[in-house]
């Protein structure tokens, strides 16, 4: 499986996902600057959190426009996997692959600290490692956490099983519903506003961030191998 992480000028989360990557799956993982189109030689695909160009205007919205952006498209409606953190959940909501948007922080600060979730779905190709209601610890860091939709949305959300983290002690962002991550109806893209790429080893706080590259990496070779055997 060979994993790309997108970088944009602003990122600073793209060495911690190239590590969590490359100390969990053992697989090879690129670094891909945004001006480049084409991602077909990637089987999964990580935008980062950080601050793409600044967030000026707000964030994620200029990224949204970058050259990847059209592969990063082509490849979600082929099927491929797809895992957007913190500025990442806010670029896949700009670029239309999630529904929603992102507001600021409830309380006008930025936010920095473990964080308590739920695991609502564990059927997903990010998340089968977990338990079904799961309690796992994963850190934040954002000032525009603050996840929006309509009702319409939120029931449509509900119904396809499309909620697949909620804060569970506390919600640090005021997000609507307590989400802290959802997935398209297809399941192969993942937005999240918490880091697990920043609770793969005890020693940072948690481990339990490991799990959600352990789920893509099954879920691959299961993938691999059905191809391979068909």
């Amino acid at each position: 499986m060979h994993v790309a992480v997108l970088v944009f000028p602003g990122s600073n989360c793209d060495v911690d996902c190239y590590k969590a990557v490359e100390q969990t799956m053992e697989q090879p993982v690129s670094y891909v600057w945004h001006d480049k189109d084409d991602l077909t030689a990637y089987d999964g695909i990580i935008i980062p959190g950080g601050f793409s160009y600044g967030d000026y205007l707000r964030s994620g919205s200029i990224a949204r426009f970058a050259p990847v952006m059209s592969a990063l498209v082509k490849a979600a409606e082929e099927g491929k996997w797809i895992l957007g953190i913190c500025n990442g959940f806010q670029i896949l909501l700009e670029a239309g692959l999630l529904p929603g948007a992102m507001l600021k922080n409830e309380n006008l600060k930025f936010q920095c600290f473990q964080s308590t979730l739920t695991v609502e779905n564990n059927q997903t190709v990010f998340t089968s490692d977990y338990e079904h209601q799961e309690k796992i610890t994963i850190p934040i860091a954002h000032g525009e956490g603050n996840y929006y939709c309509d009702p319409q949305t939120l029931a449509q959300l509900e119904q396809h099983n499309q909620i697949v983290f909620r804060y569970a002690d506390h919600n640090p962002n005021g997000s609507v519903d307590h989400i802290a991550g959802i997935c398209n109806k297809q399941g192969n893209v993942l937005g999240m506003m918490p880091h697990p790429e920043r609770a793969i080893h005890d020693w940072l706080g948690s481990a339990d961030g490991r799990r959600m590259f352990t789920s893509i990496l099954k879920a691959w070779r299961e993938h691999h191998d059905t191809v391979i055997n068909s």
